[in-house]
């Protein structure tokens, strides 16, 4: 990784800036991309690394694109000769998921969605002019054979997990008539592919949008079904469909003719499903396959929106083996095998969490069953080892860089929560009052306690239990002397 910043920094001053003062790497997604901020003086920069060299090349393009013609997206300011590494004007820090976390389901949060909607409006027709398609990085148009993608990604990543019997050839049968109903669809300009809330960036109460490299050519009606029924926002069905109202208007006054708005509103509603079904696919292989906790956490809210789809809306055709076995998937029963038990104010178990340093040795679980998880974190590399880090310890910044950028401590965590969880789960449903899970290293500064601040904060969050976090050799520690 220190590789990757050398380089991020050659490319900044290349632009004509000077060397950066700091290059932070923000947190990972769930795509392969990496992003960094630079920090120089007081301003801010977005700098990506990205060995999708194709990927990088459709950014760069469209992002250019749209920049000319005027539309809400970041300016690129450089990007080195192999197409790895770009830098882009830093839009901020707040999504709109997070206004509406902050402010609430109320005016202030439902003006930003209408502002991003007229702005979705404009981006789809206007930044579709003159957009030469031939650099999209998958197909050029969402047809017949991505929806179908789309539906075998969900039928393959988690339909298949889940091992229920259904009729595979009716299910290909209702996959392909329901592809082609929603071919053919009159309005097609530029679609994002990925327009949700976390990529809609608010500053000073403009809307600005980012990753829109998997765009192509498609229908309208699938980036406002994005929008609107994205599971995390959680919006109203009153919401959903003043707002759905709301962008057809905006709609109108960009196009020759007023859309037929039965159709598109019937159309709409099988764009929100494959949507659903795409995001599920996506939740299945992060989450079911690669053990991701944000996107197996995810699961059980996407499937109930899923499921308030299924039982309100129609979308003006019939598919008699997908139906049936969509019911059977967000049935309440299925709901909540991926749902984690959570304790209550009632709940007996209370999990220590603590770091310590195997110079002093393991601590002692006083409880009377005693026993508990011991992990040895001393195989992840130590940034002890360098003076900047000495004096720190795994609940400083520097020292969490350090450990995710340049060492495999968040893949020994993700595989140390597997265990864990099965433990927790089992104890909340059991009634147990007690469990102790210890991280270890050579000082029990660095590694074990970003190790213990993680696992705590991770217990807290899946199943708000009760998490006692204690680093015993905090008295140890090493200190900048006193002046």
């Amino acid at each position: 990784m220190e590789a990757v910043i050398e380089a991020i920094s050659k490319l900044f001053v290349s632009i004509g800036n000077p060397m950066p003062g700091r290059i932070e790497k923000l947190p990972q997604s769930g795509s392969d991309r990496i992003y960094f901020r630079i920090y120089s003086g007081t301003e801010t920069f977005i700098a990506t690394y990205n060995l999708n060299k194709k990927e990088t090349q459709t950014f760069v393009y469209f992002s250019r694109h749209f920049v000319n013609a005027g539309l809400p997206v970041p300016q690129i300011l450089g990007v080195n000769e192999d197409d790895t590494i770009y830098i882009q004007q830093d839009l901020g820090t707040e999504s709109l998921l997070n206004k509406l976390e902050e402010h609430g389901h109320g005016n202030h949060a439902y003006r930003l969605f209408q502002k991003s909607l007229s702005e979705l409006a404009r981006v789809q027709i206007l930044g579709d002019k003159d957009l030469n398609y031939d650099w999209c990085l998958t197909a050029k148009e969402f047809g017949k054979q991505a929806i179908m993608s789309d539906l075998l990604y969900f039928k393959y990543y988690f339909l298949d997990t889940l091992q229920l019997p259904y009729d595979k050839q009716a299910m290909l049968d209702d996959f392909d008539a329901l592809s082609t109903y929603l071919t053919r669809t009159e309005n097609k300009y530029f679609m994002f592919r990925d327009f949700q809330s976390r990529n809609i960036i608010v500053k000073d109460d403009a809307v600005n949008f980012i990753d829109y490299q998997g765009g192509m050519k498609g229908a309208l009606q699938y980036d406002v079904a994005s929008l609107l029924w994205q599971a995390k926002a959680e919006l109203s069905e009153e919401w959903k469909n003043s707002l759905l109202d709301y962008y057809m208007d905006e709609v109108d006054t960009l196009l020759q003719k007023p859309v037929d708005r039965i159709t598109f509103v019937s159309q709409y509603n099988g764009y929100v499903l494959i949507r659903l079904l795409q995001v599920m696919g996506a939740y299945g292989f992060r989450g079911l396959f690669e053990r991701k906790a944000h996107f197996l956490s995810s699961i059980p809210l996407a499937l109930r929106n899923m499921q308030f789809f299924i039982d309100n809306k129609r979308i003006g055709i019939v598919t008699p083996e997908f139906d049936r076995v969509l019911r059977l998937v967000v049935a309440d029963d299925m709901i909540k095998r991926f749902e984690p038990p959570q304790a209550n104010t009632d709940t007996p178990l209370e999990i220590e969490v603590n770091s310590f340093s195997y110079k002093k040795g393991i601590p002692v679980d006083e409880s009377e069953n005693g026993g508990g998880f011991v992990f040895d974190m001393r195989s992840i590399f130590n940034p002890g080892r360098f003076d900047e880090y000495k004096t720190l310890t795994g609940k400083d910044r520097a020292v969490q860089d350090f450990l995710e950028q340049r060492t495999r401590m968040n893949e020994y965590l993700n595989s140390a929560w597997d265990l864990i969880d099965i433990s927790v789960a089992e104890y909340l449903q059991r009634g147990f009052s007690h469990l102790v899970i210890n991280f270890g290293c050579t000082g029990g500064q660095h590694r074990s306690v970003y190790a213990a601040e993680q696992t705590a904060r991770h217990l807290r969050n899946k199943y708000k239990v009760k998490v006692k976090l204690e680093h015993t050799n905090s008295k140890n520690w090493v200190r900048t002397p006193n002046p």
